[in-house]
């Protein structure tokens, strides 16, 4: 687990995101892909992504950028799955700090691996802020 720092950029745009949202935010922070990934506390996910994902648009227009929206899970595995949907896994299990993803097919592997491992090297980067694991794997 990593040491979390924020700046006063990023500190003002969770205080909008509460503000909009009317949730408790848990963590935000710019993924290695430019995304703003914006984590709630466990069962806020649906009052923070709003009814038809008006607060996604709405926060998307007054931030000028992409956002994804993680709900936290204690669960290491439940967590896992909350950070790669939409994409369906078959199942994520965990063995001595090595978290696999089990992928139903080529092409939703592909996606979790992404460019030049791009996705799944941040995925760890994003699970090991929270969890104390040693790498991640599709298999």
């Amino acid at each position: 687990m990593t040491r979390i720092k924020y700046d006063a950029s990023l500190m003002k745009t969770m205080s909008v995101f509460e503000t909009v949202t009317m949730t408790t935010l848990k963590d935000c922070f710019v993924d290695n892909n430019g995304l703003l990934i914006f984590v709630v506390n466990p069962t806020m996910i649906s009052k923070a992504i709003g009814r038809n994902g008006q607060n996604v648009k709405k926060l998307e227009r007054m931030l000028n950028r992409k956002i994804k929206i993680v709900e936290f899970n204690p669960s290491l595995t439940q967590f896992v799955r909350n950070l790669v949907y939409p994409l369906n896994v078959k199942d994520v299990e965990e063995e001595e700090g090595v978290v696999k993803i089990i992928g139903p097919d080529t092409r939703t592997k592909g996606l979790l691996i992404g460019k030049n491992s791009q996705n799944i090297k941040n995925y760890t980067q994003i699970v090991k802020r929270y969890f104390d694991i040693k790498d991640m794997k599709v298999v």
